[in-house]
């Protein structure tokens, strides 16, 4: 896979994600940030830092973005949720239009 075909997203603490950009564009918040014109530091480098979103809730989110395209295509699965992560879940989906 080729660099421009992925996608990398930091969270808080740092922990680097490198997802497909197929995936990475089901959030339109991602998408704006990685299309924007102007020479923005994510339209060139292809990653994207969220200094509010934790590890734990942006792995969540990478998976469910995987499971979002599967989804899409008619593959029908249960995406589980834990508990304890819903209300930051809730609250990063809802900044990533997701």
């Amino acid at each position: 896979m080729k660099t421009e075909d992925t996608v990398k997203l930091i969270s808080a603490e740092g922990i680097e994600f490198v997802i497909d950009k197929e995936a990475a564009m089901v959030s339109q918040t991602i998408r704006n940030m990685l299309n924007s014109p102007g020479g923005f530091a994510e339209t060139e480098h292809g990653e994207v830092t969220f200094p509010e979103i934790s590890a734990v809730i942006l792995e969540k989110i990478c998976q469910y973005f995987y499971w979002s395209l599967q989804y899409s295509r008619g593959k029908e699965t249960e995406f589980h949720i834990e508990p304890e992560l819903t209300l930051e879940l809730m609250m990063a989906a809802n900044y990533l239009h997701t």
